[in-house]
């Protein structure tokens, strides 16, 4: 058998710690490095938008027919930009509106079109600075990129009734200001004996309800097909994350969730059309907030998710879901009318399920991407929201969560730990065994896994512990990632954001340097802390057999340390008050089985390769 020293094993070594290093640096390029992008991208998208900084494009052609049959053209194609770019501010004073005014949501509505295309989020800002500008949702046509709501109209084919469109002026029936008591009732005469009222009413949260209703003052019947759209120019700033959705998005019927990303979207060029949907929901999704359209759950609707590629290579492209109900005919001398609602906010996920209940919307929780670990997740979230009632911090939260999940799988890890001390204490057996066969390495791991049987060891034990956190790992590495409870949620000290990497470097002596850092090499205090306490958890395990495997066990705390710290901060927590939990739990369990532990003679074995490899030490290690 090769010695510790052996120039092969050290070179088997160097490979393996390469080779964690690519492994770390394609982990920073293509996961970290994208989302701390995609963050700051929002950032100067809504600095952009708010500034009009940003330029101007026309929009695609046809970005708002796709509701309407083949020989149909909804009402209300987005007008061009004007030349010389406006502010939203700007664009927003050229029409008469009404003023939106709840506890979550300030804005207007667009007189001039009716649509919904202006909504800011009164509960949210852009960043943790309580100073930064709130959370724009929704803007008119001829911003920066249009994103709007509208409802409507639409003739049958051949019918020459006129409709609302974009440059229909509706009039205030009732209502100065839309508020949860105080809805808005509009009105609008096409002229031709046909009257169209809109009554819109909001509660304190985000949930609109439009009520369209025809009154027909002509001679004959005429037939109208409702409709409703949620329309979005441009891309927004977003990365492809294997763990959450942002693009178009709904649940429609029995075809169940729809899910398309908008480059996905994009290259298909193709509307998905679904006919005949009942009940369901379809709309437009961020990480954190969403704009769905609702329709009456009872009748029938044909769903329609399109992209719509920029004409020019310099365009932008276009997003639209909407939905087209069946034929309503109304008599002469008659009011008719149908109701749809209309979510625009935050995704807040007790008010996306108190919504699926008190409005019967299909599957509406599905608007939150709880990933295929769907039944994992969600109770993970609801318990985390139960303890957060109580104690009011998201980080205690996730510490009293960590002491449950331990408590859990405490009779499973403690067998773990017996077994494992039981293998420590068989350690001069060992070493007797591999002198004894010191010649032959076949017979020496034959007698040592005898050894093994005898005592009933498993030289794997040592994985369990770790192996047991992964699936609570992931599910609460989801719901940080996702959910917006977790968005901005302060623990203590520097930490300010639960759901964002810790903001502090080693190699800027946590903020004592006056210099920024690189993205790779952004390792903060608490993926420290999680990566002491790793490798102290590790030392308490049997040493693996093979020296270049116990080698690259050694080296694995600093890899995660790297890998960690790109990982939201109420994760790196996680894990690092787990393995606190778990080595008190192990040194206790070595303690009683009497297994001894020399945590500093590890510690210089750990470092005496690299210290060799640059001719710190001349010594063995040992």
């Amino acid at each position: 058998m090769s010695s510790p020293n052996d120039p092969k094993d050290q070179n088997n070594l160097i490979l393996a710690v390469v080779l964690s290093i690519v492994v770390l640096m394609g982990w920073q390029y293509f996961f970290a490095r994208p989302q701390i992008q995609h963050e700051q991208a929002r950032q100067e998208f809504n600095n952009a938008q708010n500034n009009g900084t940003a330029n101007v494009e026309r929009p695609p052609n046809g970005a708002t027919s796709p509701v309407a049959p083949p020989s149909t053209a909804v009402p209300g194609t987005t007008p061009p930009p004007p030349e010389k770019p406006l502010t939203r501010e700007e664009i927003l004073k050229q029409s008469p509106r009404v003023e939106i005014a709840t506890p979550s949501l300030e804005g207007s509505i667009d007189l001039k079109s009716g649509r919904i295309d202006d909504l800011v989020l009164s509960k949210y800002r852009e960043t943790v600075d309580p100073n930064s500008p709130k959370v724009t949702l929704l803007s008119p046509a001829g911003s920066i990129d249009p994103y709007f709501a509208e409802f409507g109209w639409v003739p049958q084919a051949g019918s020459a009734i006129k409709v609302p469109d974009r440059d229909a002026a509706w009039t205030v029936e009732s209502g100065t200001t839309l508020t949860p008591e105080t809805p808005v009732s509009l009105v609008w005469d096409n002229g031709q004996g046909v009257v169209f009222h809109r009554i819109i009413s909001v509660d304190k949260d985000y949930m609109f309800k439009v009520v369209d209703e025809v009154e027909n003052k002509t001679g004959a019947e005429i037939t109208l097909m409702p409709y409703a759209r949620v329309h979005r120019s441009g891309h927004p700033p977003s990365q492809v994350f294997s763990v959450l959705h942002e693009g178009l998005v709904g649940v429609s019927g029995e075809h169940g969730l729809q899910e398309f990303r908008f480059a996905d979207a994009v290259k298909s060029g193709v509307p998905t059309t679904f006919e005949n949907v009942i009940g369901g929901w379809l709309g437009i999704t961020d990480k954190y907030w969403a704009t769905s359209l609702v329709p009456d759950q009872t009748a029938p609707y044909r769903a329609t998710y399109t992209a719509l590629p920029a004409r020019d290579p310099g365009g932008k492209d276009a997003f639209q879901t909407d939905y087209l109900r069946g034929a309503l005919s109304v008599p002469p001398g008659m009011r008719k009318g149908t109701e749809g609602h209309l979510f625009a906010g935050a995704k807040k996920a007790s008010l996306i399920d108190g919504y699926e209940n008190a409005l019967h919307i299909l599957r509406f929780d599905r608007m939150i991407d709880w990933g295929w670990f769907y039944f994992i997740t969600r109770p993970l979230f609801h318990l985390m929201e139960l303890i957060n009632g109580v104690v009011h911090n998201f980080g205690i939260t996730i510490l009293i969560l960590t002491v449950i999940v331990k408590a859990a799988f405490y009779p499973l890890a403690t067998k773990q730990y017996e077994s494992m001390a039981r293998m420590k204490m068989m350690q001069p057996e060992m070493a007797r065994i591999k002198e004894l066969h010191k010649d032959d390495p076949q017979r020496q791991q034959k007698e040592i896994f005898e050894l093994y049987r005898k005592e009933k060891i498993n030289p794997l034990a040592g994985c369990w512990p770790i192996l047991l956190q992964i699936p609570v790992f992931f599910a609460l590495y989801k719901v940080l990632f996702v959910t917006i409870d977790m968005r901005h949620a302060p623990f203590f000290g520097w930490i300010h954001d639960l759901s964002a990497p810790d903001p502090t470097s080693l190699f800027n002596l946590f903020g004592l340097l006056p210099f920024a850092t690189p993205e790779f090499l952004h390792i903060g205090v608490w993926p420290l802390i999680m990566g002491i306490t790793m490798w102290v958890q590790m030392q308490l395990n049997p040493p693996q057999p093979d020296p270049i495997q116990q080698q690259i066990f050694q080296w694995m705390p600093v890899m995660f340390t790297f890998l960690l710290a790109s990982f939201p901060a109420g994760l790196v927590i996680y894990w690092a008050w787990s393995n606190t939990l778990s080595i008190a739990q192990q040194m206790l369990i070595n303690k009683r089985a009497g297994a001894e532990i020399h945590l500093f003679g590890n510690l210089k074995r750990t470092f005496a390769p690299l210290l060799r490899l640059f001719g710190a030490s001349g010594g063995s290690g040992k």
